[in-house]
């Protein structure tokens, strides 16, 4: 099994289970809670910002297609891995490779696209704040369009490749030390090559890509922040509360991300506690604290929450 001909093409295992020993059953019951409230907070808030004609602004429809990503990205993995609890006793998961590279390329491509999504309202913020009088002409609802497709489709095409190359490389192990696939720790289980490297090498190219985007975004807040400082405090702080829902959310989502690839180059591919206990922080923290700064913080949503709950407790 040490030869470098051992190709492992059918089953790969997951170890995301292997420590939780007497503990299965509180996890898969937090793992529970937590997928529900994600499925419900994120559809009650796309379902308010779809109905009131009042949120059909470019703004919310950026933070409805984020919702969205996130969401399926909830229901790609959530269901997965309460099934896997269920199905392995808390022990080993077996997985095929097929459907490993369908996870590793769903998750990484949605995840591309809420940082895409991430930069284009920092955009439309931007131009909302600096350039009001030229917002209407700039920010029309055909160019957001064509911005949704964008943030969508490039990492779509990215992505693709790099889930190309992952598939045709020939893999010496079989045990993937996460809760969930993903391409760079499936390429990580490869016997080593030309074709790895060429493979490892595009998927850091991909991480080095999310620097522009994220730049951008941190350029378009900071200019928000300088003219806020030059005109009337009610003009900045109606302006920083808008712009503060999309920071958490963009903070938060970047430090799992800097976490996730730190522990990696940390941990290597050894199997590790550390390692299976934050890849599951990683997953849970961006998923339900995206659902509860859009649904609290941003006023004009929570206002529409308030009144539709109200409702339904009332008849």
């Amino acid at each position: 099994m040490t030869s470098a001909g051992f190709n492992v093409t059918s089953s790969l295992t997951l170890l995301g289970f292997s420590w939780l020993s007497g503990h299965s059953s509180l996890l898969f019951f937090v793992f529970l809670l937590m997928y529900l409230f994600v499925l419900f907070s994120d559809s009650l808030v796309i379902y308010i910002i779809c109905s009131q004609r009042a949120l059909h602004r470019p703004m919310f429809a950026f933070v409805a297609s984020f919702l969205l990503n996130s969401l399926t990205v909830s229901t790609l993995t959530y269901p997965k891995i309460l099934s896997d609890m269920l199905l392995s006793g808390a022990g080993l998961v077996q997985v095929s490779r097929t459907l490993c590279l369908c996870q590793g390329f769903s998750v990484s491509t949605l995840g591309g696209a809420s940082f895409m999504l991430l930069s284009a309202m920092a955009f439309d913020r931007y131009l909302s704040i600096c350039h009001p009088m030229h917002y209407a002409v700039l920010v029309t609802p055909a160019k957001v369009v064509l911005m949704l497709l964008f943030c969508w489709m490039l990492p779509v095409i990215l992505v693709a490749v790099s889930t190309l190359l992952a598939s045709r490389i020939p893999l010496c192990r079989a045990q993937l030390n996460r809760v969930y696939c993903d391409l760079y720790s499936l390429v990580s289980l490869s016997c080593g090559g030309a074709e790895a490297q060429l493979s490892r090498l595009y998927i850091l190219l991909l991480a080095a890509v999310l620097v522009f985007p994220a730049a951008f975004l941190l350029f378009s807040y900071a200019r928000i922040l300088f003219i806020c400082l030059r005109r009337s405090r009610s003009f900045s702080s109606k302006a920083l509360h808008t712009c503060l829902p999309h920071l958490l959310v963009f903070f938060n989502f970047t430090i799992c991300v800097c976490l996730d690839l730190l522990l990696r180059g940390l941990q290597s591919n050894r199997e590790s506690d550390s390692t299976l206990i934050i890849s599951i922080v990683i997953l849970i923290i961006p998923t339900v604290l995206d659902s509860l700064v859009y649904g609290l913080k941003l006023k004009e949503v929570f206002t529409h929450v308030k009144r539709l709950l109200s409702c339904r407790r009332d008849s």
